[in-house]
């Protein structure tokens, strides 16, 4: 069975991530430093690209420390709270809003799998995308 985490909601009715932002915020880095880097092109048209572009470009920095570490700390956390990186991701690009976070978590729950560390470093704009959703959550840097 796929995770599904609740969509809990504060008094005001704005969704809660079950998550710790202090995890998102340390995503946001290390994303934010590994597609920074000069090695790493992701190709703005990606289904023009040949093969499976994605885990090329991953593949191709399975030593790199920065991406081992965001990796390992994405790994780390339970199915549920992977489903909400993604379903804050999702959010933050706009292919939800705020109304539809409970179908958010749910699609994203469908679609879990055991590669949701490489799933969201191989998107381009990740950290913007998370820090957008984290905004819309109203969720800020302490």
């Amino acid at each position: 069975m796929k995770p599904t985490p609740e969509a809990a909601r504060t008094e005001e009715g704005v969704p809660m991530l079950e998550l710790n932002p202090d995890t998102v915020f340390f995503v946001i880095d290390k994303a934010r430093e590994f597609h920074a880097k000069e090695d790493v092109v992701i190709p703005e048209d990606p289904m023009n690209s040949s093969g499976d572009w994605g885990a090329q470009v991953l593949a191709d920095h399975i030593g790199d420390l920065g991406f081992e570490e965001v990796r390992g700390v994405i790994n780390e956390l339970d199915p549920d709270q992977q489903v909400s990186l993604v379903a804050l991701m999702w959010l933050g690009r706009g292919d939800y809003d705020i109304d539809d976070w409970s179908d958010a978590l749910n699609d994203a729950g469908e679609a879990w799998n055991e590669r949701t560390a490489e799933y969201l470093l191989a998107t381009p704009l990740v950290a913007d995308y998370l820090g957008e959703g984290l905004d819309l959550l109203g969720y800020s840097r302490g």
